[in-house]
This record gives C-alpha cells, structure tokens and sequence, in this order.
C-alpha cells in the first residue's frame, strides 16, 4: 500500500507508461494510474489526449467518508482475450456532451455529498458511456446490472468495461460487494 517518494503525479505518469509501452495495440487509460498513486477524490479534466490537462484534487474528510460510505464494488468476470471495447463505436458530439454533463453533475453531488444525485448523475454516466462504447457491455456484465439496479441509487463499471468491477452507489450495504478505501494523504 506504500506510494515511493516523490511528486504524485509524476509517479502516476511512470505507472501509465509502463502500462502503456512504445506500440500497444490500446493504450490503458490514464485513470487507473492516477487512482492508484495519487490519494482522495481527483477530477481529471481532458481535452482530446490520454493525460488530464487538469487535475483537482479534493482530501476533504468528510466528502472522502462518504465515498467510501456510499461505494460498493463487485467483482465481474475478467475480460475475455477477444474483447474489443473500441469495435462499433458511435462517438458524437451530442454523445460526448452527455457524459460531460452526467460527470459534471457527479462532482457537484460528490462535494455536496448527495447520495441521490450521485446514483443518478452515475447511471446517466453509464448509459451515456455504453451509447459511444456498445461493447463495454457484454451480456454478462449486463446480467450482473440486473441483479442491482432495482436495489441501490446508481451504477456504473469501472474503466472500459468487459470485466473489472461493478460499482454500485448506495447509502446502506449491498450484498455481495466489497468496500473501498481511499488513499489519504
């Protein structure tokens, strides 16, 4: 669980170009390296690269508590060797307001530590997501959704979809799911 000294972000780039040599077919996001190695809630702000042009980092205690409150994760199975998340694509502009909107209204509700608007404003994310990127859903993934979705305030899968996690936003436990713990100062 130890981070090397050393400026945060910097140590987040390293791990991103390991992730992501010279000639990788798909090139792993930045969000991943970032949430590994830099602590509380970060918004990455991008504009047409893999790296945020921005970064706001939030260590607030209180709003950090009630992420790790209202957060739950479970385990999807792993991607299959033929998954390709970048196949049938419908990427628009109208599309990527969307998820610009929805993740907006995501942060307000995080700061305001507003479980509803956070469960909503995740699955808006969600389906914003999967109308640019059809394939992140495959039908198990989709399977996994149905068991939740009537019982907590929102959802969401993590990264590119395929496999990883389903994260699920309520304020009271979901069975089955795991708890998080966020990197503090």
């Amino acid at each position: 669980v130890d981070i090397p000294e050393g400026d945060r972000e910097t140590l987040a780039k390293m791990v991103f170009r390991y992730e992501n040599p010279p000639g990788c077919e798909y090139v792993s996001g930045s969000q991943d390296a970032i949430g590994i190695v830099m602590p509380g809630l970060n918004r990455l702000d991008y504009d047409n690269g893999y790296w945020p042009v921005h970064i706001e980092k939030n260590l607030d205690a209180e709003i950090l508590d009630f992420i790790e409150d209202c957060l739950w994760m479970v385990p999807l199975s792993p991607r299959t060797s033929d998954y390709k998340v970048l196949d049938n694509t419908n990427i628009d502009e109208q599309g990527a307001l969307r998820l610009a909107r929805a993740t907006e209204r995501c942060w307000q509700a995080l700061l305001t530590r507003d479980v509803d608007a956070w469960g909503a404003a995740s699955k808006d994310s969600f389906y914003a997501q999967i109308a640019m990127f059809p394939n992140m859903t495959p039908p198990e993934v989709l399977e996994c959704i149905d068991l939740y979705k009537d019982k907590v305030k929102g959802f969401k899968i993590s990264g590119a979809g395929g496999g990883g996690y389903l994260i699920l936003i309520n304020d009271t436990p979901v069975e089955n799911a795991l708890k998080i713990r966020i990197r503090r100062n």
